[in-house]
C-alpha cells in the first residue's frame, strides 16, 4: 500500500474495475460484484476492431449497464479510428469520454463536441506516443490516459517503461497548475498500481487482476488506501 503523503496527485485515487475482463456472457454477474463494494468508478473499452485487433461493446451495452449501476461514473474509454463520429451514440450513459491521439480525425473538436454534452473530456497516448503528442490539449481535459500496454487485448504485462511518462506527466501538470486526472490501464494489478501511484497517477484501470482477486474488497483497498 502507498503511503499518499507520498504521492504529488491533487486527487484522491479512484479504482476503475474494467468490464473487459468481466463474464461477456453474464456482464450484470460482474457489474454486481462492483456494486458491493464501495467503488465509484466503472471504465468502458470500446473497441471498433480497426485501431485496435479487436471488437468489443457497442453503445446499447453501455445504455443497458446504465440502470443497474445509476450512480457508477461511466468512464467511457472509445479505441476507434473514427471517435468523433461516435460521440452522440456514447454520451447518452457516460459521464466521461476519453479518446486517443494517435488517429487522423480533429481532436481538438472533438475533446469540445465531449464537453458540449455536459460530459468530462479525456485523452489517451499508447505507450509507444510519446507525451509530447498530448501538450496541446492538456489544457481542455480532464483526464489523461497512459496505456501501459498496447491496447487490444486484456491480459497483458505491464510496460514498467511508462513510468517515467506518468511522472513526466504529473510534472508537467503541477508545474502549469493544470486539473486533470492521470489513469493507468494495462496490467495494473496490487504490485503494479502502487508504483503508478508512487509515478504521480491516480486513476486504475483494472480489468484481470481485478475479476480474478481471491478477495475482491483487499484488492480495492490495495490501490485505493
Amino acid at each position: 500500500m502507498t503511503d499518499p503523503s507520498s504521492t504529488s496527485s491533487p486527487f484522491p485515487p479512484k479504482l476503475a474495475p474494467s468490464m473487459l475482463a468481466g463474464n461477456h456472457a453474464n456482464l450484470r454477474d460482474g457489474l454486481e460484484k462492483i456494486l458491493k463494494l464501495p467503488i465509484e468508478w466503472l471504465h468502458l473499452d470500446i473497441m471498433d476492431g480497426h485501431f485496435v485487433p479487436n471488437l468489443s461493446f457497442g453503445p446499447k451495452t453501455i445504455d443497458d449497464l446504465r440502470p443497474i449501476a445509476p450512480d457508477l461514473f461511466f468512464d467511457t474509454h472509445l479505441m476507434l479510428a473514427r471517435p468523433d463520429l461516435m460521440i452522440d451514440a456514447f454520451a447518452k450513459s457516460s459521464d466521461q469520454i476519453t479518446i486517443h491521439v494517435e488517429p487522423f480525425y480533429p481532436i481538438r473538436e472533438t475533446l469540445h463536441a465531449i464537453r458540449d454534452k455536459g460530459l468530462k473530456a479525456g485523452l489517451a497516448l499508447n505507450p509507444g506516443t510519446p507525451l509530447e503528442r498530448a501538450l496541446p490539449f492538456l489544457e481542455e481535459i480532464d483526464l489523461l490516459l497512459l496505456m501501459t500496454v498496447q491496447p487490444g487485448f486484456g491480459g497483458q504485462s505491464f510496460r514498467t517503461e511508462v513510468l517515467e511518462k506518468i511522472q513526466a506527466a504529473d510534472q508537467i501538470r503541477r508545474e502549469k497548475d493544470l486539473p486533470f486526472r492521470i489513469e493507468v490501464d494495462g496490467g495494473v494489478d496490487a504490485e503494479t498500481g502502487p508504483q503508478c501511484r508512487q509515478a504521480g497517477a491516480d486513476t486504475f484501470v483494472c480489468g484481470t487482476a481485478f475479476f480474478k482477486a481471491d478477495n475482491l474488497e483487499k484488492f480495492r483497498q490495495g490501490i485505493e488506501e
